[in-house]
């Protein structure tokens, strides 16, 4: 990460309109991935206590500022370095979102997701979202296979524990727009758990 994408602003839609309606006084939320901040800003603007991660200093000094930018309060949003494949945030929270964990180099996904459903608060939710399918410009030959909402349900144990009310698995496709400014879509999924 190199600190120089755009900077939209904009939360991730599935994220709002997942956790948006959700009483957030006084609760407390994990944002996993933070990248520059976006969501993080969100929920802290929506009354969250944020603890916002990423393994990139230059995602997390973009992150500061844009929440600066914004007028979030500076005790809204912890900041928090973390390599999460070899540490994991020590407590619990209210709301834990993991988005897009994915990465082309070794990551021990299925060990971080299990870890955050762990660290959710009885009552909490856990909020996992990644790719299904990418558009085909981005890619020459076959596109990299991404874990299924089963493979998610399977990673975080909510497959064989009474622990966890499945609130939605979906696919949701994403509008974006191609390098030569063409529309076009790819697929996410979302595993949307509350613990009980």
């Amino acid at each position: 990460y190199d600190g120089k994408r755009p900077w939209s602003g904009k939360p991730n839609a599935i994220l709002v309109e997942e956790v948006g309606g959700i009483d957030a006084d006084g609760k407390t939320a994990l944002d996993l991935g933070c990248g520059s901040g976006a969501d993080a800003i969100w929920l802290a603007q929506q009354g969250w206590h944020v603890t916002a991660v990423d393994i990139a200093d230059a995602a997390l000094a973009s992150g500061r500022a844009h929440a600066a930018d914004a007028g979030v309060a500076d005790d809204a949003i912890t900041w928090q370095r973390a390599d999460l494949g070899a540490e994991f945030p020590d407590g619990t929270w209210d709301l834990i979102t993991a988005f897009y964990l994915h990465s082309t180099v070794e990551l021990a996904r299925a060990d971080i997701l299990r870890k955050a459903a762990d660290a959710v608060k009885p009552g909490g939710t856990l909020l996992v979202v990644g790719h299904w399918t990418m558009p085909a410009w981005r890619f020459d030959g076959d596109p990299p296979a991404f874990p299924s909402t089963d493979d998610v349900l399977a990673d975080v144990g909510a497959d064989e524990s009474s622990d966890w009310t499945v609130v939605r698995t979906a696919a949701r496709d994403v509008a974006m727009t191609d390098p030569d400014g063409n529309l076009c879509t790819r697929t996410d999924n979302l595993v949307h758990l509350r613990r009980t």
